[in-house]
């Protein structure tokens, strides 16, 4: 049986602040409130396509912030198919405000595994300026809480927010991983239609990312956490939904990981070039087979950057280098 997660969105569901970046019609592309029966048939989709044994999970507002019996008929409805071992368990998103033991004796009872933190940035002058309605310290608290209640911990960052640098992504980054979560997600800020940073955009107030900007930042992002052993489940906001109509400004690309991780591979690769003075000419990079694509870059940019310096490459495949080593040699 393939392990399919089941995403399931409560749009706009919970959340006490309308943040500057927020418009979840258009990233989710879901207005309708979610039913139990929205539930059985996203399972019983999963079901066809030979799915299962992942996790149910439910995104887009705040979870623990919707009207409490609300919040328990959704989980009961969840919990049937845990019970009957179609799934592992349930995962959810909320804010860092709402979360205290009250609420996570009652995930706990129902089949929660994982709780991930819409955390955005650790700056409280970023949080009061995008609107977040909480601060670094209740991100503190909330992490805290949820690890010693056994839970999976999730953490969610943005970079390129209005009133941010990449240093303090940077310092975001070095506080969320203090924090030892299990996975994050990186979302670079994307412009969208109907939102507080779309006027910002377009008076002239803000300046989003280009994608090869919030490429770079998050090329060092990256190795950051995985170096901690922990999971980017996601990087890049996902495609999909109306975002692509909704789309203004930022750094929105649906190869965006690959983006990023290319840019690691080319760092990787003249860092041993300058290092070991492996001098201009024909050469040869080694790298696992499953990691070619992002060695290359997308419309081969790193084998074009690599040949505007002089280097002309030959790629080999191995299965026994791992993520992000490559190793580099002068071909005769």
């Amino acid at each position: 049986m393939k392990h399919i997660n089941v995403a399931l969105f409560v749009p706009d569901e919970g959340c006490p602040h309308r943040c500057s970046f927020c418009n979840q019609k258009t990233i989710s592309g879901k207005t309708k409130k979610l039913t139990v029966e929205d539930i059985d048939e996203a399972v019983n989709i999963a079901s066809e396509n030979g799915g299962g044994k992942g996790e149910i999970a439910f995104f887009g507002g705040s979870f623990t912030a919707i009207p409490k019996v609300y919040m328990i008929s959704l989980l009961e409805r969840a919990k049937l198919y845990i019970d009957k071992g179609l799934f592992e368990g349930i995962r959810i998103s909320t804010r860092p405000d709402c979360i205290d033991e009250e609420i996570l004796t009652v995930l706990k009872e129902y089949g929660v595994t994982s709780i991930e933190l819409g955390c955005q940035s650790m700056s409280d002058e970023v949080l009061l300026k995008n609107g977040r309605g909480h601060t670094s310290e209740d991100v503190v608290k909330s992490a805290k809480l949820i690890k010693s209640y056994g839970f999976e911990l999730g953490v969610q960052m943005m970079t390129g927010l209005y009133g941010d640098s990449d240093e303090e992504s940077i310092k975001t980054a070095e506080k969320l991983i203090a924090l030892s979560p299990d996975t994050t997600r990186i979302y670079p800020t994307v412009v969208l239609e109907g939102t507080q940073l779309c006027e910002l955009y377009e008076n002239g107030e803000y300046k989003p990312q280009t994608i090869e900007e919030a490429a770079e930042l998050c090329a060092r992002l990256i190795p950051m956490f995985e170096e901690k052993g922990i999971r980017i489940i996601r990087l890049g906001l996902h495609s999909g939904g109306n975002v692509e109509d909704g789309f203004v400004a930022g750094a929105y690309h649906p190869a965006f990981r690959e983006i990023c991780e290319s840019k690691i591979y080319l760092r990787e690769i003249l860092n041993i070039i300058e290092k070991e003075n492996i001098p201009k000419g024909n050469i040869t990079l080694t790298v696992n087979k499953k990691c070619v694509s992002a060695l290359v870059g997308q419309k081969r940019c790193n084998i074009e950057k690599l040949r505007s310096m002089g280097y002309v490459c030959n790629i080999e495949q191995n299965e026994t280098h791992k993520k992000y080593e490559v190793s580099v040699r002068l071909t005769k």
